[in-house]
């Protein structure tokens, strides 16, 4: 593994532990040149994914994209952040048993799920970007949908 640090070619693997229930390995690394620690994960990967736009454009998919994307909706909400760990890597793995091509609007459909059982207020921001909301009306009718649909996910109050 290349240092990020210097740049150098070797490192050598100091500690490593299985990390997100079991889903990836958290890998620590000293290395050799300049003596500089850093962090690594390894994570199974099924197949190599192209997300079809719905313009049409392909496009590589990009985990880290999908952390922000989600980290955006969650910002300044109290939620752990291994869960949102594991709904990026539930997704990512559900986009990969599905086959080599995935259209954009099932991975955002597969975030909205997981979002709306883990935190409503975040549901509702990836909605308004996902969804293209235009007019307050469009806030106002997902949280009306979200309050029928019943209780709020554990540890969090009551939406509306």
């Amino acid at each position: 593994m290349r240092c990020p640090f210097c740049a150098h070619e070797d490192s050598q693997v100091k500690d490593s532990r299985p990390s997100e229930d079991g889903a990836a390995i958290r890998r620590r690394r000293q290395c050799e040149a300049c003596g500089a620690r850093f962090t690594t994960f390894e994570r199974v990967q099924l197949r190599d994914l192209t997300v079809v736009k719905k313009d049409g454009k392909r496009e590589p998919f990009d985990r880290s994209k999908l952390e922000r994307a989600i980290g955006h909706a969650c910002r300044k909400r109290d939620i752990d952040a291994s869960k949102i760990d594991r709904l990026v890597s539930g997704v990512q793995r559900q986009m990969e048993t599905t086959g080599d091509e995935v259209p954009s609007v099932k991975i955002g459909e597969a975030v909205m799920a997981g979002l709306k059982s883990l935190d409503h207020v975040a549901y509702i921001r990836f909605a308004s970007i996902y969804k293209d909301f235009n007019e307050p009306g469009d806030f106002a009718e997902i949280a009306e949908r979200v309050e029928k649909e019943g209780v709020a996910p554990p540890g969090q109050n009551k939406l509306l």
